[in-house]
């Protein structure tokens, strides 16, 4: 049975797992904020758990191809050093993985944050779908945003 599912799982059916995955937790961030099930479902440690189990799954079977680790560290080096890495389809899957988990728990950052500042949740809806697709562009409009409310920058919260 392992076997079986071990042949399932290959690294497609994961990227396209990971993808749907994500969907209901951004779907509750951008429409039911302020429920319970944004509380205790999508801005606590359940999606990182969840995302993390297929990080490990990613490193797993690159362990199995015998993949290079220490090449990774390369990537620091220069920019045809961290091209070469995304030639492996198991590289760029783990970092897919990273950046979708950092997208997500920032926009549970953005949801908590507006709740603190009693930001409109139609306000905060652009930032995290931009958020979603881009990342720090939406982290930056939604700071934009808390300045007017926070009536204040401050560079350390």
């Amino acid at each position: 049975m392992i076997e079986q599912i071990y042949t399932f799982f290959t690294i497609e059916t994961l990227y396209i797992w990971v993808n749907l995955g994500v969907l209901p937790f951004w779907l509750i961030l951008v429409f039911f904020p302020t429920s319970n099930l944004s509380k205790y479902f999508v801005t606590s440690i359940f999606p990182i758990i969840l995302l993390s189990g297929s990080y490990v799954f990613a490193l797993y079977k690159s362990y199995l191809g015998s993949y290079d680790f220490l090449s990774n560290f390369e990537l620091y080096l220069s920019i045809s050093n961290l091209s070469n890495l995304f030639t492996s389809d198991l590289f760029l899957m783990m970092f897919w993985i990273h950046f979708v988990s950092i997208n997500l728990f920032v926009g549970g950052w953005i949801v908590k944050d507006s709740q603190k500042f009693l930001i409109n949740k139609y306000l905060t809806a652009l930032p995290l779908i931009i958020t979603y697709l881009i990342g720090p562009l939406g982290i930056l409009i939604y700071w934009l945003i808390r300045i007017f409310y926070a009536k204040s920058i401050n560079l350390y919260e």
